[in-house]
């Protein structure tokens, strides 16, 4: 199943749902879609994301980050910026300055010490309103990533799948890069793993095992109400999703 999105601007979009879940369902087709930083769309781009069906965009970048929009965003969107990075003086910039950025290798970390930076995250899945959520950051693959993961996770999909959803990303990283006139860092990311004696693959799946999603959230301060809330989500949609797809 090819979920990768053509949204005029992106290179690094795709639906979350499709992916198997225990007890043999799936994710639900339109309630999330992760993304690289939106405000590069063009105009048909965000034509094309809002005939999709997404009414709510969750920012993960920083505010250094931002960016002018390339083209006006659809009256009737919804942004929200809940900066994924926590405080400057944190322990995630150690671990960047270890050599861990821009690979999974440092969300154990993440997913232990600060619940509260994807909880949030998690909250706005649950309560946006009607219709698919948007979740991005720069380059869809690093912080997306992680964000993906716990909601991946509290729906039931199986590590293996989050994982191969992760490493989909890959592919897309060469476009961006020229957009964003950069140089291809793939190998550079490749060889911080195998320093670490591990890959891609492994490290996603070794966060997976470090946690478990709804004693996650919880004590990232989610009611139950609102996890039970995000995990239908995920896997049944929304009443907007459904009449789109009717």
């Amino acid at each position: 199943m090819n979920r990768h999105l053509d949204w005029d601007g992106c290179f690094n979009t795709r639906d979350l749902g499709g992916l198997p879940t225990a007890g043999g369902g799936a994710t639900a087709t339109g309630a999330v879609v992760r993304t690289d930083a939106v405000d590069r769309l063009t105009g048909k781009g965000w034509s094309a994301l809002w005939e999709y069906g997404v009414r709510t965009v969750v920012d993960l970048r920083n505010a250094d980050e931002y960016r002018v929009d390339a083209a006006p965003r659809p009256p009737g969107l919804t942004t929200l910026t809940l900066p994924l990075a926590p405080d400057p003086d944190s322990v995630l910039v150690n671990l960047w300055s270890t050599g861990k950025q821009g690979t999974p290798l440092y969300y154990p970390r993440i997913l232990e010490h600060f619940p509260r930076h994807t909880a949030r995250v998690v909250r706005a899945v649950a309560l946006a309103a009607p219709g698919g959520v948007v979740v991005h950051c720069v380059a869809g693959r690093d912080r997306t990533g992680l964000a993906s993961l716990v909601l991946l996770a509290l729906a039931g999909v199986p590590a293996a799948d989050i994982a191969a959803d992760y490493e989909l990303s890959t592919d897309r990283l060469p476009g961006l890069y020229a957009a964003l006139g950069e140089p291809d860092r793939r190998a550079e990311l490749e060889a911080r793993h195998r320093r670490a004696g591990t890959t891609t693959r492994a490290a996603v799946l070794a966060a997976v095992a470090s946690f478990d999603p709804v004693a996650h959230l919880r004590a990232g301060g989610l009611s139950e109400a609102e996890i039970d809330a995000a995990r239908t989500r995920l896997t049944t949609g929304s009443r907007l999703m459904a009449h789109l797809a009717g």
